[in-house]
């Protein structure tokens, strides 16, 4: 953890430098007005500046929560399925492959991504795994992904400002086109590669190109359901494209473009949502979508946006925490599930927040999951306002600057890494145990 402590200041001093240079060279302008008039200007209210010596203590704070050793998981055993798959990985060839579901603090992939690094360091690259189509969002990023673009005929359903019909696939989000013309690419590396849409009656058609070379024309018309189309050539990074070829509805739910072998950490988060947007998915399509990942772990990352609804529910809400949770583990009955709680942040009500937080707990001590405790883990309630002192939170008070989230991702992967060198222990001395 000396490591990670080290990160903590590098990045809260890179932050403080970054914004000590930024100047505006912007030239105000005053509007012209054809009448004179006598103006009053309200003073304006500036926040007062931060000094290098608070950035540095508010970092050292931060770097002391991270590297304390605490326990931040609690029924850790609900790990033990997701250990093993990554156990055998050094015995037995195959992947691991994990679904992390969220709300903004997952969306811009900087946990995640953060996640995805260290563990495919571990265990190896199993490649980007399943990801959305284009670009469905703003915001929308995968930091394993070289690139995603999309015409603008493309329109996006599943995300807050359009629900749509639920059929948005593995990720909740979906882009469709109506007309021919519409372009779609990515370019990204793996051993495999495969396109998921949907197949509809009336469905529009669609060509494919992987390195400019035409791999046909395919489609969409047919019975309602999940489809997919294998676009595998030869192992390496691969320019992708889909364009639309005629008037009918085309639907892409996204890609999944992987290795043979390693993690893939496949991260699905939407802007604004809360863990209750599970239950508008469609439950065939997202079932076939879940069983053809094979999910080791899935992770769900919720609750910021719960505690800032107008009319907090807090038997609503474990009504549906459990109903989540019991679909998605008859979905992967072999899966790990894992909650992780919400930073400490600003929200509308502090005791909403902080009954998300044992409301989940609640549920992993009852053994229907494991939880760790991001605001504990970070240093507690009132934690955030030492986060934005040092740079590493936005001024918000809600969501943290890249670092800040990537500094999180290590602090998470460090206490798993923790369990599981603890489990293989374990896990040597009984199988030395059998060889006797």
């Amino acid at each position: 953890m000396r490591a990670l402590a080290a990160l903590v200041a590098m990045a809260a001093l890179w932050v403080a430098a970054a914004a000590g240079q930024t100047k505006s060279t912007a030239k105000k302008t005053v509007p012209k007005s054809t009448a004179k008039r006598k103006t009053v200007r309200k003073p304006v209210r500036r926040a007062p500046a931060i000094t290098w010596q608070q950035r540095q203590e508010a970092a050292n704070d931060i770097a002391l929560a991270l590297n304390a050793e605490i326990e931040a998981f609690d029924n850790a055993a609900a790990l033990v399925p997701f250990f093993e798959r990554l156990y055998r990985l050094g015995k037995d060839p195959g992947s691991v492959r994990v679904l992390h579901y969220g709300d903004s603090h997952t969306a811009s992939d900087d946990l995640p991504g953060s996640l995805r690094e260290s563990m495919q360091g571990r265990f190896g690259d199993g490649g980007p795994g399943f990801s959305l189509a284009g670009t469905p969002y703003r915001g929308y990023r995968r930091r394993d992904v070289a690139q995603y673009y999309n015409s603008r005929g493309w329109m996006t359903e599943g995300a807050l400002f359009r629900k749509g019909d639920g059929r948005h696939g593995l990720g909740g989000i979906s882009m469709t086109a109506y007309r021919p013309g519409e372009v779609l690419t990515m370019r990204a590396a793996g051993d495999t590669a495969e396109l998921l849409f949907l197949q509809q009656p009336g469905g529009g058609s669609f060509e494919v190109w992987v390195d400019g070379l035409h791999k046909g024309v395919f489609n969409t018309d047919g019975p309602l359901g999940p489809a997919s189309l294998d676009l595998t050539t030869a192992p390496g990074e691969r320019q992708y494209q889909v364009r639309t070829t005629s008037p009918g509805p085309v639907r892409l739910f996204g890609s999944v473009i992987q290795n043979n072998g390693g993690v893939s950490w496949e991260s699905s988060g939407i802007n604004g949502a809360q863990l209750s947007i599970i239950s508008d998915w469609d439950d065939r399509i997202l079932a076939s979508h879940v069983a053809k990942r094979d999910p080791a772990l899935i992770v769900l990352a919720y609750g910021t946006n719960e505690a800032n609804v107008p009319a907090w529910d807090p038997a609503a809400y474990w009504s549906g925490l459990n109903a989540t949770v019991a679909r998605l583990r008859a979905m992967a009955p072999g899966a790990s599930i894992l909650l992780i709680g919400p930073p400490d942040c600003k929200v509308r009500s502090a005791r909403a927040l902080e009954e998300v937080i044992q409301l989940q707990r609640k549920l992993a001590v009852g053994g229907n999951g494991g939880f760790w405790d991001w605001r504990t883990r970070m240093g507690g309630e009132g934690s955030m306002r030492k986060w934005v002192i040092a740079g590493l939170a936005q001024s918000d008070f809600v969501h943290f600057t890249g670092p800040g989230y990537q500094l999180i991702g290590r602090a998470l992967h460090d206490d798993l890494m923790r369990l599981y060198d603890r489990f293989v222990r374990m896990r040597v001395e009984t199988d030395d145990g059998k060889d006797k």
